[in-house]
């Protein structure tokens, strides 16, 4: 029985599987990492730019904001998908694949420290601050 467990495991680390864990990020680091970001974004205020606001981007469904003028494939994820850590890691990593037709240019974040830093650093500028609805 042990052995099979063991076979489990690896396969599932071989298999690329994400670790059932999320890594803690720094919000400082972060502030680093999203001065990227800034060109197109603002997380201090409610002003659109080139990109959407991310204040108050966690608990938000994607495609939403008033007044920006989204592509049709983000309007579509957001009606099955919230801006949570999950949802967020996903596309910072990889922004053209998890919305196939997104007009945001970026490429995405390839280590994942930077983009769980930048998910603590865009929870200083939500409601809630981490993604859970507030009673």
């Amino acid at each position: 029985m042990r052995k099979e467990v063991g076979v489990v495991l690896v396969a599932g680390l071989l298999s690329g599987a994400a670790p059932a864990f999320a890594q803690e990020g720094d919000a400082s680091a972060g502030e680093t990492v999203f001065k990227r970001c800034q060109v197109c974004h603002v997380v201090d205020s409610d002003q659109n730019k080139v990109g959407p606001t991310l204040q108050n981007v966690i608990g938000r469904t994607p495609g939403t904001v008033e007044g920006f003028r989204y592509s049709k494939a983000m309007q579509e994820f957001g009606e099955d998908h919230v801006w949570d850590e999950e949802t967020l890691t996903e596309y910072l990593a990889a922004p053209r694949e998890v919305v196939k037709g997104t007009t945001m240019a970026f490429a995405g974040l390839k280590e994942e420290q930077q983009i769980a830093d930048v998910i603590a650093y865009l929870k200083q500028f939500s409601d809630t601050g981490n993604g859970e609805a507030e009673d």
